[in-house]
């Protein structure tokens, strides 16, 4: 049998505990800091919320309810009307246990809700899993955005490979004929001032966008194609052209 692949080593984040009891806050300190995790504290809502204002976003919240001059229900709303800490993942960790109270935590947010006294095993395996599951998101967040800047570098190349194409075309036109060369690009300034006219008009303002615009205006030139496989004969017979 081949070997075992090693274990990939699991990850520490840094966890901020909002608190106004010494005792709870301490004891979950030396928990999370025995764990590995870089452990940051504040003892009520206004703390927490400054030192999260002012300084790098932890990767997880660890907040108390029943504390004085805010709660922990009032801090979770004030965290998710601001951008900056709108995502940022919270659990709850108090002694309120009543089902209304958990069901009011998630509905303001939070991710997961611990009720006092919780045995250690369960409070760092609640931690851990939120800890994971928002390292995951941050990764596929981050896959999408790299997903997209290379959808618009495929999108730009090809639109480069488009408008060299067209650009030849147009240029084998004016090639045959002079007058063909100078009507092109009259006409495309034309069908440039008149898309720009008509983006003033409503309902075809959704249709005309820049992209499409730009599209439309490097194709003009192609309405002459056809003088290509014209002969030379016909193309350029002084006079008009018999039956």
């Amino acid at each position: 049998m081949p070997p075992e692949s090693p274990a990939e080593p699991r990850r520490r984040g840094t966890i901020l505990i909002v608190d106004d009891a010494p005792v709870d806050r301490t004891v979950l300190e030396a928990l999370l800091a025995q764990d590995g995790h870089r452990v940051l504290a504040a003892e009520s809502g206004p703390q927490a919320l400054g030192r999260l204002a002012n300084g790098p976003l932890p990767d997880l919240v660890l907040l108390d309810v029943r504390m004085p001059s805010m709660n922990g229900f009032q801090v979770l709303e004030r965290l998710r009307e601001h951008p900056t800490t709108a995502a940022l993942p919270v659990i709850f960790h108090t002694a309120l246990d009543g089902a209304d109270d958990e069901a009011g935590g998630f509905a303001r947010g939070a991710v997961d809700y611990i009720a006092k006294p919780a045995a250690p095993e369960v409070k760092l395996s609640r931690v851990r899993a939120r800890l994971a599951q928002g390292w995951r998101q941050q990764a596929l967040a981050a896959r999408a955005r790299d997903l997209e800047v290379d959808v618009a570098r495929r999108r730009r190349e090809i639109d480069g490979l488009a408008c060299d194409s067209l650009g030849a075309l147009a240029h084998l036109a004016a090639l045959r004929d002079d007058d063909t060369g100078q009507h092109c690009l009259r006409t495309s300034a034309y069908v440039a001032a008149l898309a720009g006219a008509l983006r003033e008009t409503a309902h075809l303002r959704p249709l005309l966008t820049d992209e499409y615009v730009h599209l439309l205006v490097r194709s003009t030139p192609l309405h002459d194609i056809g003088k290509v496989g014209i002969p030379d004969r016909i193309l350029h017979k002084p006079g008009k052209l018999d039956a």
